[in-house]
């Protein structure tokens, strides 16, 4: 009973992403029948409108036992459909401020943008809730103490050992190549990601995806620096002299969280030490550069360096639709980069979606809108001064040759959804 209700609340919540954010996981959201003590619940559908272009995602709720801890903890699997085998991409939740945010903490919110894109290129998708966080519960074990002394070497021994769990369970799937496995995160997620690389020696560990990583940052008393720079840059110093697989770090210039001057200097103390990594500081995002990752529209700037880092690397990050997919063909009068990267967020974006053009370059998109296609086409008008059409709707390409313009139309209002101009 009490997991009916729980699995009740979760669809709720990303059925609201679908309806108000804009943002769902998956275009069927499926938790399998009862395969022991694992899982939450039944096959249960997420909602109608939902659909994603590429191959059909399906999501679990799952405990994970952890291994000498006396304890479990709660994760989000999102995978593709089918038996395999795929990769993993253990993705690692950042440390909001309070407790009372700890305890509202949830994979499906941090990452409803985020974990589609890997599991459309052939990767299960596991998210771990660490001890402390949503409804894993229990205390708060990568508590790092105060700022004027924190212990942040116990404090990511403390998250690496949930994160581990949920790596090895992750090896343990039938559908999942152990040998192909990536650990990710943002904030603080990114961290434990680095430091589970480097202390646990994981087996089948390809490369690590940190975005925004850091420890103690606190915008609203220290815009983009940290309270403890030192003892963080100790950490990375001592976990880059132990780390054998590539890592990328990946920030914004506008982290209110963690600085330009800040991270490089963590990058710099890690390469020293003899890491392997790559340092990405992507221009000023929204107000707030530290959650780009989380962002749908984030993807046009972190998707093209993963795949840049990745293809430098040899792991296979290719989506699993390409070879079919229809809408990948040159989008007409669009010259500029920032056309063609939108057009790259429309196609990552949840139905229904649409992209219009101008006859002068410029573009418009909308995804996850009941009237993607009037918003779409009335944010290309926006910025180009005249009439746009649409290129792409859905999953077709419904562009015709002669260019004729369809009819623009105005933006609805009281919709707060995925939107954009260039």
């Amino acid at each position: 009973m009490r997991a009916t209700t729980n699995l009740s609340l979760f669809v709720g919540i990303v059925a609201a992403c679908v309806l108000v954010a804009g943002q769902a996981l998956a275009d069927e959201v499926v938790v399998p029948a009862a395969q022991g003590p694992l899982t939450l619940g039944k096959q249960v559908p997420l909602a109608a409108g939902s659909t994603i272009e590429g191959p059909k995602l399906i999501q679990e709720e799952v405990r994970i036992p952890v291994q000498g801890g006396g304890y479990s903890v709660a994760a989000t699997l999102l995978r593709p459909d089918g038996a395999g085998p795929f990769g993993a991409v253990v993705l690692n939740h950042g440390v909001p401020g309070s407790a009372r945010e700890r305890m509202r903490e949830s994979p499906a919110v941090d990452f409803n943008a985020a974990a589609p894109v890997f599991a459309r290129r052939g990767y299960v998708v596991i998210m771990p809730l660490r001890r402390g966080f949503g409804v894993t519960g229990g205390p708060f074990a990568e508590d790092a103490g105060p700022c004027r002394d924190p212990d942040y070497m116990r404090a990511e021994a403390e998250a690496s050992q949930d994160v581990m769990a949920a790596y090895d369970y992750a090896r343990s799937l039938p559908y999942v190549d152990g040998n192909r496995m990536i650990l990710a995160g943002q904030s603080a997620g990114g961290v434990v990601s680095i430091f589970a690389a480097g202390t646990r020696a994981p087996k089948g560990l390809m490369a690590v995806l940190a975005f925004a990583a850091g420890r103690g940052g606190n915008p609203d008393l220290r815009p983009g620096t940290p309270c403890a720079v030192e003892p963080v840059a100790k950490v990375f110093e001592t976990i880059g002299a132990k780390i054998s697989v590539p890592v990328l770090l990946h920030y914004a210039e506008n982290d209110k969280y963690f600085g330009p001057e800040t991270t490089r200097l963590w990058y710099d103390r890690f390469t020293a030490a003899g890491a392997k990594a790559d340092y990405v500081m992507q221009p000023a995002f929204g107000r707030d550069g530290h959650y780009l990752f989380g962002d749908i529209v984030g993807v046009r700037y972190w998707l093209p360096a993963v795949e840049r880092f990745l293809a430098k690397h040899a792991v296979p990050f290719e989506r699993l639709d390409s070879p079919a997919q229809p809408l990948l063909a040159k989008l007409p009068h669009v010259q500029s980069d920032a056309c063609k990267s939108l057009y790259r967020v429309f196609l990552e974006s949840p139905e229904p979606r649409a992209y219009a053009v101008s006859a002068n370059g410029r573009c418009g998109f909308a995804g996850a809108m009941t009237d993607a296609t009037s918003v779409a086409l009335s944010e290309c008008r926006s910025v180009s001064g005249q009439a746009c059409a649409l290129y792409a709707v859905d999953s077709e390409v419904v562009w015709k040759s002669d260019g004729k313009p369809t009819l623009t139309a105005a933006k609805p209002g009281g919709v707060s959804a995925a939107t954009g101009s260039r």
